[in-house]
């Protein structure tokens, strides 16, 4: 008896049709686009002893973000849609008050003499437990916060909005309402 012959199954075409089905699933396949914060880090300190800044109590707007998503502003409970006003009168110190960012004068060619909060700081701090959604709330707050004021400045001075205005004017509006947030690393406070 003589061994029998297997008949071969014809595989030439089997790579074009996986190519052609892995084409067909990545073309079909919608990816999900993680949505994040655009933020330019500061340029590296080439000296420490540049790092020795005295800051007084009264400049530092302390926002906390606890575990539980609970937000407090300056020591007390806030809530979230508050935050923008708190912010911009922190910011902006109308009224020259005591516990309120001291007020500096300055002079800018296109907007005059103008007496702003040059050494406001916002601190912001988050426990490591804290939502991702209730963070960037927190951060969209506090960039409305800057981009309303800068709005009011330039529709105040040039009647026309902030990003109306050219590259110059735009410039010393920042200078007067200068973006300072301070993000520390989070913590552990709520033990999550």
């Amino acid at each position: 008896m003589g061994k029998r012959k297997v008949p071969e199954i014809n595989s030439s075409s089997m790579a074009d049709i996986s190519f052609l089905l892995l084409i067909f699933f990545l073309v079909t396949t919608s990816m999900s686009v993680d949505k994040g914060l655009a933020r330019r880090l500061p340029p590296p300190v080439t000296n420490t002893e540049d790092m020795k800044i005295d800051v007084k109590e009264r400049n530092v707007l302390v926002v906390l973000l606890n575990t539980n998503n609970q937000l407090m502003v300056g020591g007390k409970y806030t809530d979230v849609k508050d935050l923008k006003e708190t912010a911009k009168e922190f910011i902006k110190n109308p009224n020259n008050a005591e516990n309120l960012p001291e007020k500096r004068d300055t002079v800018l060619p296109n907007l005059g003499a103008m007496k702003y909060t040059k050494n406001h700081v916002i601190s912001l701090q988050n426990d490591r437990g804290t939502e991702y959604q209730a963070y960037l709330k927190v951060q969209n707050e506090l960039d409305a916060a800057y981009n309303e004021l800068r709005d009011e400045l330039s529709k105040e001075r040039f009647g026309t909005t902030f990003a109306e205005l050219d590259e110059e004017r735009q410039e010393e509006v920042k200078v007067i309402y200068d973006k300072k947030v301070s993000e520390a690393e989070p913590k552990n406070y709520g033990g999550k």
